[in-house]
């Protein structure tokens, strides 16, 4: 399998908590490495552009108040099969359905505060990436 790169990004609930170093850990002892890493306070206009897809949506108010809630940071992870790799190793966005041994299955505490982002196709990877790595 091709070498290939995806998004991820730690949310404030992550950050909080003091658990980033746990969740590199595990990208990392699945063979993935962080090449890239930036930390910010996201805004509201960066919110609207990298949810647009969502914007519409009854949760996007609550989805936009706890990005705004604190710092966040975004990762390029390379590696073997990292876009959908990254996916299954996060678990579901619904916390009742993230199975043990995930990284929402084992640390999230609501669907709400889902701890972390990772894109879910090559298209998300160069989108996302474009938006949250741009100067």
């Amino acid at each position: 399998m091709a070498k290939e790169r995806t998004f991820v990004m730690l949310k404030p609930d992550c950050i909080k908590r003091g658990i980033v170093g746990e969740v590199i850990t595990r990208m990392e002892n699945k063979g993935w490495r962080v090449v890239e890493a930036k930390s910010k306070v996201l805004e509201a206009g960066f919110l609207y552009e990298f949810y647009d897809h969502i914007k519409e949506r009854p949760y996007f108010l609550d989805v936009f108040n706890y990005m705004l809630s604190g710092m966040v940071l975004g990762l390029i992870v390379e590696g073997e099969d990292t876009i959908n790799g990254m996916r299954r190793l996060i678990g579901p966005t619904i916390i009742e359905e993230a199975a043990p041994g995930t990284i929402r299955g084992d640390f999230a505490v609501s669907s709400a505060n889902s701890l972390i982002h990772a894109s879910k196709s090559a298209e998300n990877v160069k989108k996302e990436c474009d938006i949250f790595f741009r100067v």
